[in-house]
C-alpha cells in the first residue's frame, strides 16, 4: 500500500542539487572541494571526530571558503553558528534549511511530519561510510523517494557515474565528488 505524505511548509530557500558532506576521511581536500564545486552547491559540515573547540574553528574556515563560492552552509548540530541551516534526524534540526536523514519509508513519514525542507535518502549503493550496510538500490530510492512531497537528496556511495544511473538530480556525496 503505498503512503500518504503530508506536504510540507514551503520552502525558505531554494535548494541545491550537488552537496558536499564533511567527514573525518575527507578533511584533508575540504578546502580545493568547496572552491571546486558549482556556485550554489551545499555544503554539510559534520566533523563529528573534532572536539568543540576544534569543530567551531574548523566549520568556521570552510564556511568562509564555501560562503565566497555561493554555497549554502548547513550544520550537524544544534550549534548556533550562523549556518544556513541544520542537518541530521528530524526531531533534532533547529531553525533555517531543515535537512533531515532518513534511511527507510518509516524515517522518510517522520521527516515529512516534521516539515523538513529536504531529506538526505541513504544508502543507495554501498559506501565507505556503512560497510556492509543494506542499501536501498535504484529500484527501493525511487520508489521511496518519488512518494515524497519533500526534495530528497541521493546520498550513500553517491559519485557523478551513479547520479546518472540512478537518474536523480539532487545528490551528495563524501568521497564521489572527485
Amino acid at each position: 500500500m503505498a503512503r500518504r505524505y503530508n506536504a510540507p511548509m514551503p520552502r525558505r530557500q531554494s535548494l541545491p542539487l550537488l552537496w558536499l558532506l564533511s567527514d573525518a576521511r575527507n578533511d584533508a581536500g575540504l578546502e580545493q572541494a568547496l572552491r571546486a564545486l558549482p556556485a550554489g552547491s551545499g555544503f554539510v559540515f559534520r566533523h563529528y571526530h573534532l572536539n568543540d573547540t576544534a569543530r567551531r574553528q574548523r566549520f568556521d574556515e570552510l564556511a568562509r571558503i564555501a560562503r565566497q563560492h555561493g554555497h549554502v552552509v548547513v550544520l550537524a548540530g544544534s550549534e548556533d553558528w550562523g549556518a544556513d541551516g541544520t542537518y541530521g534526524p528530524p526531531g533534532r534540526l533547529g531553525g533555517g534549511l531543515r535537512l533531515a536523514t532518513a534511511h527507510d519509508g518509516d524515517e522518510l513519514q517522520a521527516a515529512v511530519d516534521s516539515k523538513v525542507d529536504g531529506i538526505f535518502l541513504s544508502p543507495v549503493f554501498p559506501t565507505a561510510s556503512h560497510p556492509g550496510a543494506e542499501t536501498l538500490g535504484i529500484h527501493g530510492f525511487h520508489v521511496l523517494a518519488q512518494q515524497s512531497p519533500v526534495p530528497v537528496i541521493a546520498l550513500g556511495g553517491m559519485t557523478h557515474d551513479r547520479a546518472r544511473e540512478l537518474d536523480w538530480p539532487r545528490w551528495g556525496a563524501i568521497d564521489g565528488l572527485g
